[in-house]
């Protein structure tokens, strides 16, 4: 599973919006592999902000 596809699974498990180092510490991830993952979700349009510096899915 991709880095970025680990990121959209917390962000949809959880149900909330959440900034980049809960999704690390909720899956047990690498902080700046979360951050380069939610850059290229960001561009893709898979996440977007509700809030500043809080993601959910698109």
């Amino acid at each position: 599973m991709e880095i970025t596809d680990k990121v959209l699974e917390v962000l949809r498990t959880q149900g909330e919006p959440l900034n980049a180092g809960k999704i690390a510490e909720l899956g047990g991830l690498d902080r700046k592999e979360v951050d380069k993952a939610m850059t290229r979700l960001k561009k893709d349009g898979r996440i977007v902000s509700p809030k500043r510096c809080y993601w959910t899915p698109a």
